[in-house]
């Protein structure tokens, strides 16, 4: 879930929103964090009690909503895996000077063989685990070079100086929404853990999930900070993330942010690639069958990226808007799950009233999210 959330959308948002705002970012980081912990609990806990997938317990809610929400979220992960490949061939450009569009089809064919690999299931948990902790050394890196105001950022964190609401929901959508949502949950039960028994197991996870990802897009915050306070230019056309790591390390700075894009672009591959496939197969399909339609989804992502020559401005914008209505749609059948139809589908388990209280107050949020990403989307990736 985690590296999943840490796409190169998550590098690109969080570098503009600290231009932006400044050292005030700090609070929209935080708020995001804890809006994003309450839907995350409820989510891995319903599918990981019930041991079934979200489209399933959709179809349960409604006979059909699981079809329709697995539609959204091929079609999200789909054309956000566009932007993951070209943010792999971008990586590959800042780190070894590479062309973007022969290092993006690198990183398809290295997520490729990943899936290829005899034990896909333990390479896959490993390798992400591996990426997202280079991601955050590398980061903290930077974040220390860079010399960031701490104290004021710590300071804005509690007390801001500004507070935009907008932003705040463009964090949660952009790592708890579309696709990502179910990233982890759905890995989690096909690893065998599921039922009752493991609702401690899921809900640490769940959290955990939220908490690195909350971590690297602070220590990113600060990498960037440092540089923004220091009263840099930066040239408007160019990521202000690259920007100010080659600010501030120099050369090795870019380098640098060459590996994290790409740890950030790859692993977001893997994710978008896995859980979109989960989406469009049952617990009757096949390894091999899976492994199949996950390596056909990574080439047909590819292609258009190929063929376009960098990430469609216009798909990003129809994919942001699927995204936003996916999280609202998802998060309510669930928590219609538990509300209505617990016994018959929670294996005896109570769900704690205090968390259902929590999830619906996320979701009246998810529906303003939802209402903002089919609004303001084109303004977001303009950014």
């Amino acid at each position: 879930m985690a590296t999943s959330a840490i796409g190169p959308g998550f590098i690109t948002q969080t570098g503009q929103f600290t231009y932006q705002m400044g050292a005030s970012f700090a609070f929209a980081i935080l708020i995001s964090i804890l809006i994003d912990i309450a839907v995350q609990l409820n989510v891995w806990r319903i599918i990981g009690v019930t041991g079934r997938k979200a489209q399933d317990l959709s179809n349960d809610v409604l006979p059909g909503l699981g079809i329709f929400l697995a539609i959204l979220v091929a079609l999200g992960g789909f054309v956000f895996n566009v932007g993951n490949v070209a943010g792999g061939g971008l990586g590959f450009n800042a780190m070894l000077g590479m062309d973007p569009t022969v290092g993006g089809i690198i990183t398809a064919v290295l997520a490729i063989l990943v899936f290829l690999s005899k034990k896909a299931g333990a390479a896959l948990d490993k390798i992400v685990v591996v990426l997202g902790v280079i991601m955050i050394f590398a980061t903290a890196y930077v974040a220390i070079v860079s010399n960031p105001p701490v104290g004021e950022a710590l300071k804005n964190t509690i007390l801001p100086e500004t507070v935009d609401f907008a932003v705040i929901t463009t964090l949660v959508g952009g790592t708890v929404g579309g696709y990502i949502t179910y990233a982890g949950a759905h890995r989690m039960i096909d690893a065998g853990v599921k039922g009752p028994e493991y609702v401690k197991d899921i809900a640490t996870s769940s959290v955990t999930g939220v908490i690195v990802t909350g971590l690297m897009r602070f220590l990113l915050f600060l990498a960037i900070l440092g540089v923004v306070a220091s009263g840099a230019e930066f040239a408007k056309e160019s990521s202000i993330a690259a920007q100010a790591f080659g600010i501030a390390a120099g050369e090795i700075g870019t380098r640098l942010f060459g590996l994290i894009l790409w740890g950030a672009a790859i692993s977001s591959v893997i994710g978008a690639a896995y859980t979109s496939v989960s989406f469009i197969t049952s617990e009757k399909t096949s390894i091999t069958v899976k492994n199949a339609l996950t390596v056909a989804f990574i080439v047909a992502s590819t292609l258009v990226f190929v063929l376009v020559g960098k990430t469609p401005a216009t798909l990003l914008i129809v994919a942001g808007a699927v995204n936003g209505l996916i999280l609202p749609v998802g998060l309510a059948a669930l928590l219609i799950v538990a509300t209505f139809k617990g016994k018959k589908l929670l294996r005896g388990y109570k769900y704690p009233l205090w968390l259902l209280i929590a999830g619906w107050l996320s979701w009246i949020l998810t529906v303003y999210l939802g209402i903002m990403s089919l609004g303001g989307i084109a303004k977001l990736w303009q950014g």
